[in-house]
């Protein structure tokens, strides 16, 4: 599976997971930065949080897990968090913001 196909494949599935406090998905909400997988089936997530000691951390673990362990070729499933770039409201889609209601 080539590198593009499967970051499609992982964003539409995490598009799937959605933020319990925000009602929004992760992908929409901006915290989705890459989603690689490795040649032994590795799945790659580089995502940040709204907010740093976010209490949903190891809940969003887990949704992002049974998210992307039924795409194909995935074995495994590993969440780096990173807080560079620091997540602001301006990466999230404009539907979110509507949503949230900002603007």
């Amino acid at each position: 599976m080539s590198e593009s196909t499967f970051k499609k494949q992982a964003y539409a599935a995490l598009g799937t997971v959605i933020d319990p406090e925000l009602g929004v998905d992760l992908v929409s909400l901006g915290l989705i930065y890459d989603a690689t997988l490795s040649a032994d089936g590795v799945a790659n997530v580089t995502m940040t949080l709204t907010v740093v000691g976010c209490p949903l951390t190891e809940w969003l673990a887990d949704a992002i897990h049974d998210a992307l362990i039924k795409l194909p070729g995935v074995k495994e499933i590993e969440i780096e968090i990173t807080f560079d770039p620091p997540w602001n409201q301006d990466m999230m889609s404009r539907e979110a913001r509507l949503q949230l209601g900002l603007h």
